[in-house]
């Protein structure tokens, strides 16, 4: 039987992974790994210990598959950054995440100066923020990568190498849109030397090989982990969707052969980005973000009171038919796609002295199901391209009452991952592709198997639903001005 080691390195946590060839999940050795925050707004991590551990987790799982690893997969939180001594492979300085805003400042001034479209949850200004704060890093022979390159150098010993799905997607602005080169133009403003920067390789094939691993197996694919999960729920083909209910929510749609016009963020909220390349050759693929999806359940249960775990809340909202009228917006760190209202806050409408803890639990549900429902309609306005099935996973998609909700909200078949993870279930089959396990990147449309199945409801007032919504979100919005005002 096939073995495909994944390293999966996620924001608050890391997992390696054996997958055999029918995509089971056979082995999975986790260990938590949280960010720093050391001041308001600041999120780091030691990427020495991130080192160690993933080092850890892969070798347990290689031993525990009972047979030789065929090949190596990565996959990753996106945008995160390390910066590190070529000669000895030590981080210069704590790696900074995707979520820190130090450099919203910077953003700000790159908009004003240049029309430079960059935001801070992107790597340049990141980078740059390492590079201004250690003395003397430009003249120093160094490494800057995003957390795969990091993962790849640890594993295949001294590898530089990054995907076009986190060279462009992750790496904006240092990227050119059509992947053909960097920003020499970005790179000179921010000052960060192009020899830094990794060696981008195609998102399947073989790169290297995983020398901290028994038997040196091939590194044989690097993917984000938005369009690992992408591919991961099958979705190859024009207008088929995913999206991830997590701690955030992110909804990709495989979309057009040809690379988009630009980077910047589309009239309609979402992003244009590649979601894999093969021989050279990129495909691409439009992205929208919700900014809290799970977080609002979080919040019913850890800060509220109102449920005692996060799984309580499909019981106690499946206590009522509907939310009483009760409407919530979940926007407690602010609106991403297709507002990008980063002052908006969460906001509970419609209450009345009948209005009961079930119905405020299934209003959390619906309001982030219908967040959904807003990124749905946000890809299909950019793609053009009909979205008639939703793919769901992320923890999310194991609440009953959330799915139907999406169902109801969206209008749409949901269909359900078996994994809670697809991420690492992508990332297993392109290596496996690269490798020779799967002939076609359609193949893996023909391995999904949904674990669940939710239609919309018959005499769902799918029209009426979305009307009220639609007033709940403009009584959520600008409730910070001076945030509400930043547009990056």
């Amino acid at each position: 039987m096939t073995a495909i080691l994944v390293v999966d390195v996620g924001t608050s946590g890391l997992r390696a992974c054996v997958v055999n060839e029918s995509l089971d999940v056979e082995v999975v050795e986790y260990r938590a790994f949280p960010p720093l925050t050391p001041t308001p707004g600041l999120v780091e991590f030691d990427a020495a210990a991130m080192a160690d551990h993933f080092l850890e987790v892969a070798r347990n799982a290689a031993d525990r598959a009972g047979r030789p690893i065929d090949c190596v997969g990565i996959t990753n939180q996106r945008a995160s950054v390390v910066v590190w001594d070529r000669s000895t492979g030590a981080p210069i300085a704590p790696g900074i995440g995707w979520q820190d805003l130090r450099t919203v400042g910077e953003c700000i001034v790159a908009k004003a100066e240049h029309g430079w479209s960059l935001a801070p949850n992107q790597s340049v200004t990141k980078v740059a923020s390492i590079l201004d704060n250690v003395d003397g890093a430009r003249e120093r022979d160094l490494c800057v990568g995003t957390v795969d390159s990091w993962v790849a150098w640890n594993l295949g010993g001294g590898l530089h190498v990054t995907d076009h799905t986190n060279a462009s997607a992750t790496l904006t602005g240092m990227r050119l849109v059509d992947g053909s080169g960097w920003n020499a133009s970005i790179l000179d403003a921010f000052g960060i030397p192009e020899e830094f920067l990794p060696t981008v390789v195609d998102t399947i094939g073989v790169c290297g090989t995983a020398d901290a691993l028994p038997g040196s197996p091939p590194i044989a694919s690097i993917i984000g982990d938005q369009q690992g999960s992408l591919v991961g729920q099958g979705c190859v083909r024009p207008g088929q969707t995913k999206i991830t209910f997590g701690t955030g929510g992110m909804l990709d749609v495989r979309a057009d052969v040809e690379p988009p016009a630009t980077a910047n963020r589309h009239e309609s909220g979402t992003y244009p980005l590649p979601v894999w390349s093969q021989h050279g050759e990129l495909s691409y693929g439009v992205e929208a973000i919700l900014l809290s999806a799970g977080t609002n359940v979080e919040w019913l249960c850890e800060d509220m009171g109102l449920i005692d775990t996060v799984a309580e809340s499909h019981d106690v909202a499946a206590l009522c038919e509907d939310a009483g009228g009760v409407v919530y917006v979940p926007a407690l760190l602010g609106l991403g796609t297709p507002q990008w209202d980063y002052g908006a806050r969460g906001t509970l409408l419609g209450l009345t002295r009948g209005s009961e803890r079930e119905h405020v639990v299934r209003a959390v549900l619906e309001g982030v199901a219908h967040r959904g429902a807003d990124l749905v309609d946000a890809a299909a306005a950019h793609t053009g391209l009909p979205i008639d099935i939703l793919r769901v996973d992320g923890g999310m998609s194991r609440n009953p009452t959330f799915v139907q909700a999406v169902a109801d909200a969206t209008g749409r078949r949901v269909e359900v991952a078996p994994v809670v993870e697809s991420t690492t279930v992508g990332a297993a089959f392109l290596a496996g592709l690269a490798t020779g396990t799967w002939s076609d990147v359609a193949d893996v449309d023909r391995l999904w198997r949904p674990l669940t199945v939710a239609e919309p409801r018959n005499g769902y007032d799918r029209a009426a639903a979305r009307t009220t919504w639609a007033d709940a979100l403009g009584r959520a919005g600008g409730w910070l001005p001076d945030l509400s005002a930043l547009d990056f």
